[in-house]
């Protein structure tokens, strides 16, 4: 079978014009007058012709040939807007071995929404989310594809299970031996038990033998120290804020002079004072040393506020709800409950923190630092489900004050950079691996409109419409519901 062009005019987007082949039989996939959203220049490169092979945007022209008797598959674009897989920079899949069954079904939520990778901020059933990576891979399990932390590093008794615990600065070799030797994609730190000096010599190893590194500080850490020891990024904005403040020093020595007495300073404790203390020309200079050193935020907003409102929010209506599972909705009991007994105290101070975070986001974007949205979706993180709230994180940041298309960046783009696999995945480009999402609206308008899913496309190959998608959670939906 051959395929026939009305034209040999050949104008390639990006890469200059190139030879377009005369006869291209064995691309996998074409597509056809589609609006290619150039996130990185913020803007829409109209009508546009994708020709896609083994997987990979082979050429991308202005122009839409007359295509017949082609024996390769044809999609028409109709106006529709192309744009990269969306990445969740932060997701969990946890909850020990009784919960690894609903939490292989979280899969399709994350296809459902066309998010086509995450960043796994590790759990209790690494075993399993290796497996499904692997089977992902090959084809053989449909999902996102999976970078994975594999078990957090933590200190003695943490809070999480299934981390390992790290009590001295001699164990932090072996620590990252073990999850090289599991094929952990980078290294997450947690902060519940962690000293700072194992926190830093974890900074130090993982610099030395070149993983990206990401996660939690200890409050006895001075957050400028981590960043000039090579932190890859930070997760949420706590940490940030605490660099922000007038006074770190002061309470960051106030803190360690108490720890082992009968009157710690605590985390929320502390926040009070840093908050208190929140100095806007630091936090320019912080924000400026970040994007130097190349330090990523991680801010999950979405989450921030959701959290701060659960006391007077009623979630019982939630459509998600009807997609998971009872034993991860159980999980949820933990921070529900944690709510509803806050004092009004509490609960403003969230709210206070959330409004804080938001109005940092812009500033930081606008200062160079590398946002990456994530979700923080899964279990135990109540109402915040997975796929959906990836959308919601977008449209928190434009809230705060991004464009579109900047916090379109800090999904694929962006989440792609982390990783050093920025020239394969994250842009609409010739070379590019073609996971690739069609929208029904323009979401350089509206980011609303990254919601309006029609089609998901994994890989250059596997083309999922939207009677499939909306029948994957009604596949879901029937399974709980019984």
């Amino acid at each position: 079978m051959k395929v026939f062009f009305s034209s040999l005019l050949c104008v390639v987007v990006s890469f200059g014009c190139t030879d377009m082949p005369m006869d291209p039989t064995g691309y996998d996939l074409i597509i056809k007058r589609i609006n290619v959203v150039d996130i990185e220049n913020d803007q829409i490169l109209s009508d546009r012709t994708v020709f896609i092979r083994d997987g990979r945007i082979e050429h991308i022209v202005d122009f839409a040939p007359e295509l017949s008797d082609a024996d390769v598959m044809i999609i028409e674009g109709d106006g529709k807007y192309l744009v990269p897989g969306f990445w969740d920079n932060h997701v969990h899949f946890r909850g020990g071995e009784g919960l690894i069954e609903e939490n292989k079904r979280l899969l399709p939520l994350f296809i459902v929404n066309g998010i086509t990778s995450v960043r796994d901020g590790g759990g209790d059933i690494t075993d399993a989310v290796l497996e499904w990576r692997e089977m992902i891979s090959k084809g053989e399990l449909l999902g996102p594809k999976i970078y994975t932390s594999g078990p957090k590093l933590d200190g003695p008794r943490g809070t999480w299970e299934g981390s390992i615990e790290i009590s001295d600065t001699s164990q932090v070799s072996a620590a990252i031996d073990s999850l090289e030797s599991l094929g952990a994609d980078y290294v997450k730190i947690y902060d519940s038990t962690l000293s700072g000096e194992v926190f830093l010599a974890i900074i130090d190893e993982t610099e030395k033998r070149g993983i990206p590194v990401t996660g939690h500080m200890p409050y006895t850490v001075l957050y400028g120290e981590s960043v000039d020891r090579g932190l890859d990024a930070t997760e949420h904005m706590y940490y940030v804020l605490k660099g922000s403040s007038a006074e770190e020093e002061e309470i960051t020595e106030e803190i360690i002079s108490r720890q082992g007495t009968s009157n710690p300073l605590g985390f929320w404790e502390a926040l009070d004072y840093i908050l208190a203390t929140f100095d806007e020309e630091r936090a320019d200079s912080v924000y400026r040393v970040m994007a130097e050193k190349g330090t990523g935020a991680v801010p999950t907003l979405h989450i921030g506020y959701t959290l701060a409102w659960l006391k007077d929010t009623d979630h019982s209506g939630d459509e998600y709800l009807n997609y998971i599972g009872p034993g991860i909705k159980q999980t949820y009991n933990r921070r529900l409950n944690a709510a509803m007994r806050s004092s009004d105290a509490a609960t403003q101070r969230r709210r206070d923190l959330a409004d804080t975070f938001a109005e940092m986001v812009p500033k930081m974007e606008q200062a160079g630092v590398s946002i990456l949205a994530g979700s923080d979706s899964g279990p135990y993180n109540t109402f915040v489900y997975p796929g959906i709230s990836l959308h919601s994180e977008l449209e928190a940041m434009v809230n705060a004050g991004l464009t579109p298309a900047q916090a379109l960046r800090s999904s694929a783009p962006n989440g792609a950079a982390f990783f050093g696999v920025d020239n394969r995945y994250g842009s609409v480009s010739a070379g590019y691996v073609a996971d690739l999402v069609i929208l029904n609206e323009n979401p350089l308008e509206d980011i609303r409109n990254s919601r309006s899913i029609d089609k998901v496309i994994i890989n250059g190959k596997r083309v999922i419409e939207k009677e499939e998608l909306d029948g994957m959670l009604q596949e879901l939906k029937n399974l709980y519901s019984q």
